[in-house]
């Protein structure tokens, strides 16, 4: 009978995805500059103009044939011969998968789904990075959105988010800048003793007992794998 491996739950955001081109919303030259965001990210942008927001992420699909998982991916994945990992994400594209992590929760949706107007609960996975979709498409007879998360929407995965990160035994926040909620709200529901570590090569201010590795993503965990192995 082998022991358990300690469960190291692992909190990604845009930083991790950043290693590997995707552009992100709020650095310099980001999204934001080219789009208003809340025409193109929240639930009144797709209620005024949902052309527009099924136009974006078509977009944003087609770009994650262009890329492919850093050297940050790859790692978290190796992690699994140790650990039992547990990757909650606040991306949107499909890296940790395509790196071969085997447990992942997406906190804002994710590209590569589309769901059911009428039935939130009907999730439709797409095939193809060119797939693409517009106010009318059609699946099942249900009319479609991008599976995205929008603001102004509840965070249906939050709480199974925190439900995992009570239970971890190893936190670590990479590439967030702990301003975007919930999703910084999970460092609240870490035990009382696990330790957390936070790798951002620019880090926000953390609470006492956070250890800060500002490094990118991939220089980050190369060294904390050291630390922990």
């Amino acid at each position: 009978m082998t022991d358990k491996k300690p469960l190291l739950v692992v909190s990604t955001g845009a930083g991790i995805s950043a290693e590997s081109g995707i552009s992100t919303f709020r650095d310099a030259g980001g999204l934001w500059e080219q789009y208003p965001v809340m025409d193109v990210a929240s639930a009144d942008g797709f209620a005024r103009n949902p052309a527009l927001v099924h136009r974006f992420y078509n977009e944003r699909r087609a770009a994650l044939a262009g890329v492919k998982p850093n050297r940050a991916h790859i790692i978290l994945r190796e992690l699994e011969e140790k650990f039992d990992v547990a990757v909650i994400t606040q991306n949107v594209d499909d890296l940790h998968e395509r790196a071969g992590s085997s447990n992942i929760t997406h906190l804002h949706g994710e590209l590569m789904k589309v769901r059911a107007i009428d039935n939130p609960s009907l999730i439709y996975p797409l095939e193809h990075y060119t797939d693409t979709t517009t106010p009318e498409s059609t699946i099942d007879g249900h009319r479609v959105r991008p599976h995205i998360v929008f603001f102004q929407e509840a965070v249906p995965m939050f709480e199974p988010a925190t439900e995992i990160v009570a239970k971890a035994d190893i936190f670590v926040i990479i590439g967030t800048s702990l301003a975007v909620y919930p999703a910084a709200s999970l460092l609240n529901y870490v035990r009382p003793g696990v330790p957390v570590y936070y790798i951002d090569p620019h880090p926000s201010a953390v609470p006492k007992g956070v250890k800060v590795i500002a490094r990118t993503a991939s220089a980050g965990l190369e060294e904390l794998v050291k630390e922990l192995c």
